[in-house]
């Protein structure tokens, strides 16, 4: 039996100031720690983790994210509630999924961790109820704002991926995929969502989010499903299909696990010039504040990607018991290193013809943050150009004004898309907001 202890709000923070006092700081760049050849050093392993928080403040008024020379940017939509993940119709509305994490349990284990950590969703502005809605943002007169807001579908369990195949829109909640008839120029959808398949959820659901892919042809999903631990503390049984790219076939619902040990794999798009599938993942937390680099990378169908036995290839993870040598030598290293604990959640790749020709067929990713590194990494949209198919060039900053001088978050970028103008929209889930990203005039 597995004692419980209380912690009173003082000794919450008297953990935290120790945390702040013990835990080392970042010694390498995040130049240095991301791109095709990052640097790996070895873990830091300090009595605790480190534990640096922005807290969410909001955008003061008057006040936006700073684009970069030759972009400019302003609000597509405001007065949202904890818009995550974003979706394009043919017809340009523009869905925005209003959700957060479900309101269950999701105890660690640690009663002190589990205290931080509860202590720290709330100063990051991510202890929000979920609104469990998907909402549709209409631009009725091509002015760049959206005019109209509409309940587009509503009563959903943590929504998050969304795909639309012919006349069926699919949604990915916390635990399963459910679609709904859709035509057209609607902007409310009555319909009672069927369930096309589960997916891994309750009664732990550590990692919440589930992206959704359609391919080309539609007759296949690609979901995202993130692992039920930071590093398999809690063993492997919870992880079963976890940590994962699953495959859903359209016709019969049926899934398989398309590629593996991928501890949180969220911004799923395909590759517009190789056609093949990519994704941007979260590796782990408290091995210091240099690692372990999130990243960017293309995905092989049965391919396995070291976690939680290893990370970046071949370099094991000595905290996860047993050791398995054999998973280790089939570990396949990442392709782009985005830089450690920034918190990579979307992606898209830019196939629109109105920005700069510089950005055609590169990558735009939303970078979350970081709360496991001092200093805090992250809080930005970056871009990652390609050429032939293939990352070519140092990560470039899009927006960024996230964090303001005291080091407080203003927003947060979540989701990324493309619009039907060519715009690059981004979910901001601390702002509320949703900005649009155009060339500058």
């Amino acid at each position: 039996m597995r004692m419980r202890l209380a912690f009173s709000g003082l000794s919450v923070a008297i953990a935290a100031l120790l945390a702040a006092a013990c835990a080392p700081s970042a010694k390498l760049t995040t130049a240095q720690t991301s791109g095709p050849t990052p640097v790996i050093p070895a873990p830091d392993k300090a009595l605790v983790p480190t534990v640096k928080i922005a807290p969410a403040t909001g955008w003061p008024a008057g006040t936006m994210p700073t684009a970069a020379q030759g972009l400019q940017v302003q609000a597509f939509a405001t007065g949202l509630t904890h818009p995550r993940w974003l979706y394009v119709l043919p017809n340009g509305d523009v869905l925005v999924a209003e959700t957060n994490r479900p309101a269950t349990e999701d105890p660690s284990g640690n009663p002190i961790r589990d205290a931080l950590m509860n202590q720290a969703f709330e100063k990051a502005g991510a202890a929000v109820p979920s609104p469990e809605r998907i909402s549709l943002l209409r631009d009725t007169d091509g002015d760049g704002v959206a005019e109209t807001k509409t309940t587009f579908l509503q009563h959903l369990t943590s929504p998050f991926g969304m795909a639309l195949v012919g006349g069926t829109f699919y949604v990915a909640n916390a635990d399963s995929i459910v679609h709904v008839p859709y035509k057209a120029g609607e902007t409310t959808i009555t319909a009672t969502p069927v369930k096309l398949a589960d997916l891994p959820g309750a009664p732990r659901n550590h990692h919440w989010t589930k992206s959704l892919l359609a391919n080309a042809d539609g007759t296949k999903l690609y979901v995202g499903v993130g692992s039920n631990s930071n590093a398999a503390e809690h063993g492997m049984d919870i992880e079963f299909e976890r940590a994962a790219i699953h495959e859903i076939d359209l016709g019969t619902g049926k899934g398989r696990v398309f590629a593996s040990g991928l501890r949180n794999p969220v911004g799923l798009d395909w590759n517009p010039q190789t056609k093949a599938l990519w994704v941007v993942v979260n590796e782990r937390d408290e091995l210091g504040s240099d690692l372990v680099p999130d990243y960017l990378t293309s995905v092989q169908d049965g391919a396995f990607y070291g976690w939680p036995w290893s990370y970046y290839g071949a370099h094991v993870d000595t905290r996860v018991e047993p050791a398995r040598p054999d998973m280790v030598a089939k570990a396949i290293a990442p392709d782009y290193a985005l830089g450690p604990h920034v918190a990579s959640l979307g992606l898209a790749f830019y196939t629109g013809t109105a920005l700069p020709a510089h950005y055609r067929d590169g990558a735009f990713v939303g970078l979350h943050g970081s709360w496991n590194r001092d200093p805090q990494s992250g809080y930005k949209v970056i871009f990652v150009p390609f050429a032939n198919g293939k990352p070519a060039g140092a990560e470039e900053d899009v927006l960024t004004g996230f964090l303001d001088a005291q080091g407080n978050a203003r927003g947060r970028p979540v989701g990324v898309v493309v619009a039907k103008d060519g715009a690059v929209l981004v979910a901001d889930d601390v702002g509320n907001t949703i900005w649009r990203i155009t060339p500058a005039h």
